[in-house]
């Protein structure tokens, strides 16, 4: 039985946690997992958060361990240790051990309805289902130039699933565009309108991950069973499935089977089925991803920009003047999570400022950093960015760009490939111009290292040293591209 004053802890520590967090990719990403969170123990400093899946033990121990244990800590308990670890039965009859996730003192963040009785029928157990952030539906979606086609596809798609040219629909864009708020808002109408139907929203790298371990226990009937009997699959960050070719062919197969009988497929990726060729994507997987509808979300026009302001302002019940939204508007516009960040950060000095009436030279000053921030992104161009490269590795700018295929010189040349990609607003095309290489290369390149440092603890030392001399933050641009 989990007693009052350890409730009480745990509340603490959502709290705790929630107000540390200032990235809106973060609090999303927060809406999204912690309800999850089934149930908790704790027992002698051991914190231990109950899920339902295996997979999503290995998802969240990296993702969340070390930041909880900090929210402990300031909550004056900095001996717990947070782990993560399966409900049993137990858990399942013991409603007092049911962990609440409230998110602040307004909401609770709920799960997506489940709906079991769907399968009752044919004994064939419920796909696992990330839930779906509640506020990503087509009411909330700010439509303009720069995603009317996205749109009208997607609510098409949500309107008439299978019924229409578009699928699979492939949305593709960059960062904080809005590809994920669209994929889950044709989730959140399939459920509000048609509740018979089986819908399964998941990242790529979650649904690799419930792969591998669907091997490792020898379960991959029921693995399949699960994924190609629903009616929508909605797979985000295809771009992913770049280099796993074992679970390419799974998906491929899988793919086909949902085609056959008339599910609907949408994905997203951060690039188009084109430029999956040549960096470690199955050409079969690429054909099938082109033979539906494939649509680009491109950055919002000004108008748009302001346009999401004025709906989020309005949501959040806040009264902001005009000219504080239009500044905003104006100066930030790299991607939609960074003025939304910025957006937050008036709400939040508002609140503990009631008194105040807020302007245009009062937001200047307190947007300072984050305007410098998107002056130094828009500023910084590729060369800059090879030049930074070739000064730290002590090569020359055209070793880089030169087909020397040594290690001395590959290394640099991929991390400026990398670094291109998630410190410019160059497209990789443009990027792939300014090394002399092709498009796909640039691609291969920044993936490599990207896994790379996943292993490599020197290369990512020296990839953020670069990034420091660039005049970036490293922790607040490697999180904002985990994706990249």
């Amino acid at each position: 039985m989990v007693n009052e004053e350890t409730m009480m802890l745990w509340q603490e520590v959502i709290k705790r946690f929630r107000s540390n967090l200032t990235d809106p990719a973060e609090i999303s990403q927060m809406e999204r997992y912690f309800p999850l969170f089934e149930s908790f123990s704790f027992n002698e400093d051991i914190f231990t958060i109950k899920v339902k899946e295996k997979f999503h033990i290995e998802w969240f121990t990296p993702l969340y361990t070390k930041k909880l244990e900090q929210a402990f800590t300031l909550c004056g308990r900095p001996n717990v240790k947070v782990k993560f670890g399966l409900i049993d039965n137990v858990d399942k009859n013991n409603e007092s051990s049911v962990a609440p996730v409230t998110i602040d003192n307004h909401s609770t963040v709920k799960q997506q309805r489940v709906n079991d009785d769907v399968n009752e029928h044919n004994g064939i157990t419920p796909p696992n289902s990330l839930p779906l952030y509640e506020n990503y539906t087509f009411k909330n979606f700010v439509e303009g130039p720069s995603n009317s086609f996205a749109y009208s596809a997607a609510f098409a798609v949500a309107k008439k699933p299978n019924k229409t040219t578009y699928n699979p629909l492939f949305i593709y864009g960059g960062t904080g565009l809005g590809k994920t708020h669209l994929m889950q808002a044709i989730g959140h109408y399939i459920i509000d309108n048609s509740p018979k139907k089986k819908v399964c929203f998941m990242t790529a790298e979650a649904f690799m991950n419930e792969y591998v371990e669907a091997m490792a226990n020898k379960a991959l009937n029921e693995f399949r069973s699960r994924y190609r009997n629903v009616d929508m699959l909605l797979l985000d960050d295809v771009q992913f499935l770049i280099g796993k070719k074992q679970f390419q062919e799974e998906f491929f197969n899988t793919f086909n089977a949902l085609l056959l009988f008339q599910k609907q497929i949408v994905m997203t990726s951060d690039m188009a089925p084109r430029n999956l060729q040549g960096v470690g994507m199955d050409e079969r997987l690429i054909s099938r991803f082109s033979g539906g509808y494939v649509v680009e979300i491109e950055s919002p026009s000004y108008e748009t920009r302001l346009a999401i302001l004025k709906l989020k302002a309005a949501a959040s019940g806040h009264n902001i003047p005009l000219d504080v939204l239009v500044f905003i508007a104006t100066n930030i516009k790299s991607h939609v999570r960074a003025m939304e960040g910025a957006l937050k950060r008036v709400m939040t000095c508002m609140d503990l400022n009631p008194d105040v009436t807020f302007n245009q030279e009062m937001i200047k000053v307190l947007l300072k950093d984050l305007i410098e921030e998107e002056e130094a992104v828009t500023s910084l161009t590729v060369e800059g960015v090879i030049q930074a490269v070739a000064s730290y590795y002590n090569v020359s700018v055209d070793d880089i760009k030169a087909e020397n295929r040594t290690q001395a010189f590959v290394t640099p040349r991929q991390v400026g490939m990398y670094l291109s990609s998630i410190l410019t607003t160059k497209s990789s095309k443009e990027i792939a111009k300014v090394f002399e290489r092709k498009h796909p290369t640039i691609v291969h390149g920044r993936q490599t290292i990207k896994k790379r440092m996943e292993v490599e603890v020197k290369l990512k030392l020296e990839v953020e040293e670069i990034i420091t001399t660039l005049g970036r933050n490293p922790a607040e641009v490697l999180h904002m591209n985990t994706s990249c």
